[in-house]
C-alpha cells in the first residue's frame, strides 16, 4: 500500500491540443510524489514496492448540467472530471494523512493547471484509511527494494 486509483472522464484521453492530457505522465508524477511523503520522524511513509497508481477512463459520464453553464461562462460545455482515491493501511497519523493529500493535490493542480484555467473541470482527491476484513499480499516486487542482507 498505498494504492491510488484514478477515475476520469474519457474526454481527457484526447490529445492535449484537443483538451486532453497525458494520464500516464500524471500517474508517474503521483507515484514519484507519494514516495517523497515523510512521517514525523522523517521516514519514508510508503514502501517503494507497494506504491501503485492506476488510472481508468469512464466510458460513459454525465457532469453537472451537461455544459450550459460552462458555455455561458466562456469555458465551453465539455466538462471533465478526475477522481483520485488513495487507499492506505491503518496506523498512520493524521499528519501523514494531511501530507499525503496535500502532496497529491499539488501534483494534480500543477498537472491540470491549464485545464483549471481554461475549462470546467472537477478534481476530487480523497485519502482513505481502511479496516481490512481480509488482506492478502503476494508480491515479487517488494524484494527488489529490500535492504541487502548483512553478511
Amino acid at each position: 500500500m498505498p494504492h491510488l486509483v484514478i477515475l476520469y472522464s474519457g474526454n481527457l484521453d484526447h490529445p492535449p491540443a484537443m483538451g486532453g492530457t497525458d494520464m500516464g505522465a500524471l500517474c508517474r508524477r503521483l507515484c514519484d510524489a507519494l514516495l517523497t511523503v515523510r512521517d514525523e520522524q522523517d521516514r519514508q511513509v510508503f514502501p517503494t514496492g507497494g506504491t501503485r497508481v492506476l488510472a481508468f477512463p469512464a466510458a460513459h459520464w454525465a457532469i453537472a448540467d451537461g455544459g450550459a453553464a460552462g458555455e455561458a461562462a466562456g469555458r465551453g460545455g465539455d466538462y471533465a472530471f478526475v477522481y483520485l482515491n488513495l487507499r492506505m493501511a491503518q496506523g498512520r497519523s493524521a499528519e501523514v494523512h494531511r501530507r499525503t493529500g496535500e502532496t497529491m493535490e499539488a501534483v494534480c493542480k500543477a498537472h491540470f493547471a491549464t485545464h483549471l484555467a481554461t475549462r470546467a473541470i472537477g478534481i476530487t482527491t480523497q485519502v482513505d484509511e481502511g479496516h481490512e476484513v481480509f488482506d492478502a499480499k503476494n508480491s515479487s516486487i517488494h524484494p527488489l527494494f529490500a535492504p541487502p542482507a548483512k553478511a
